[in-house]
């Protein structure tokens, strides 16, 4: 049996912060109690009165497909892209990461599905062969106006690292992008368009959610029933949405736009996932609502990295600070609230009989920053 004593440690636990000890055999944590002085069993790692956190629980980051391709048209080699991707994450202090993949795209001819088979294989060889820090699972972002979503998403569904799935639909002119407005400055800028092609590529992608969305819609709600795997919506901007959602089994809403479709997942039940580096800048790249505003408003249950990884951490303590929650429940968002909307009942907190994922933080300057990073109680950043 491997014993290890972290003293000196302010830990954060569910509830309250304390200093104290947290005693972790073979990985678990065994015990955790107030302690006015640091411990003086040998080999006890004094944390010099930095925080103890529960190791981070991420479930939506599209930083894989970032690091697989790096530049447009440049595919990196695929384990490469994921052992990449993965120090990251253990460096940001995540210790579970459900890497979103896009099933389907509103760009024909893009580089992200051409690849998303390799990524899907090099994240599970890579976890099998040892080669990752963090756990990782699979979050299949599906893209519901794509024609061949069917087709790709029915056998993905059964892989078995797969424990998320999410009804994406970026249509112009509704949820992430009600303002047509918006969503010209933001793709005519990412996909370089002219203005007759952009006005094409709305029209064409208008049409391609009447013909598709409904069916693959159902595919998608049905396999999650039949596969037992937890449903997310994405950018609800209203309360019909959120009925929809509802009906349709979703258990966590991700970034809604507005604070009516918010406050209507919160009544329906439905977990509400904001997005960190929306809490860190204070806004939404996309012109939506403010995460820092809906947490302000009692209306954020989880935090989500996105598409910055440092920002997961950084946010839980912007709550802190600038909504008025207390640090615990700040922690939550990013520990115990993700990890337990999906099943993962054995992490996210600092209690005995649950996993030593770990992680020490100080503060420099109000900025939290990730000393050390544990898994299992074994040090991986």
């Amino acid at each position: 049996m491997s014993e290890t004593i972290f003293t000196n440690a302010r830990i954060v636990t569910r509830d309250a912060v304390l200093q104290g000890d947290v005693v972790v055999r073979d990985g678990w944590i065994a015990a955790v109690a107030p302690a006015p002085r640091p411990s003086a069993a040998p080999g006890a790692i004094d944390l010099a009165g930095d925080l103890l956190l529960p190791g981070l629980v991420e479930l939506h980051t599209d930083n894989l497909e970032k690091h697989a391709s790096p530049r447009p048209q440049v595919r990196w080699p695929a384990i490469s892209a994921v052992v990449t991707h993965d120090a990251q994450m253990a460096a940001s202090g995540i210790t579970t990461v459900f890497d979103a993949l896009a099933i389907g795209d509103i760009q024909r001819g893009g580089i992200r599905l051409s690849t998303l088979g390799t990524m899907v294989n090099a994240v599970a060889t890579a976890q099998q062969r040892g080669m990752l820090r963090a756990d990782h699972r699979l979050h299949f972002r599906c893209e519901l106006s794509y024609p061949e979503l069917e087709d790709l998403i029915v056998p993905l569904a059964e892989h078995p690292l797969v424990g998320l799935l999410s009804l994406m639909d970026h249509t112009p002119g509704q949820r992430q992008f009600v303002s047509l407005d918006q969503f010209r400055t933001y793709y005519q800028g990412k996909y370089n368009l002219s203005d007759v092609a952009l006005a094409d590529f709305i029209a064409e992608r208008k049409a391609d959610q009447e013909r598709h969305a409904p069916r693959n819609r159902a595919t998608v709600i049905g396999l999650a029933r039949e596969r037992g795997l937890r449903l997310a919506s994405h950018d609800d901007a209203t309360p019909e949405h959120v009925a929809e959602a509802k009906e349709a089994g979703v258990v966590i809403a991700e970034f809604p736009t507005t604070q009516q479709a918010a406050a209507s997942a919160r009544a329906a039940g439905i977990a509400v996932l904001g997005g960190a580096p929306n809490v860190v800048r204070g806004a939404s790249h996309s012109g939506n609502a403010s995460a820092l505003d809906l947490a302000r408003a009692g209306l954020i249950d989880i935090l989500s990295s996105d598409y910055v990884p440092v920002a997961l951490l950084h946010s839980a303590f912007k709550l802190s600070d600038e909504a008025g929650i207390a640090l615990p429940e700040a922690v939550a968002t990013v520990s115990a609230n993700p990890a337990a909307s999906v099943g993962l009942e054995d992490r996210g907190r600092i209690a005995p009989g649950l996993r030593a994922d770990l992680i020490r933080v100080a503060l420099i300057d109000d900025l939290p920053v990730v000393r050390t990073t544990w898994r299992l109680g074994e040090r991986i950043a």
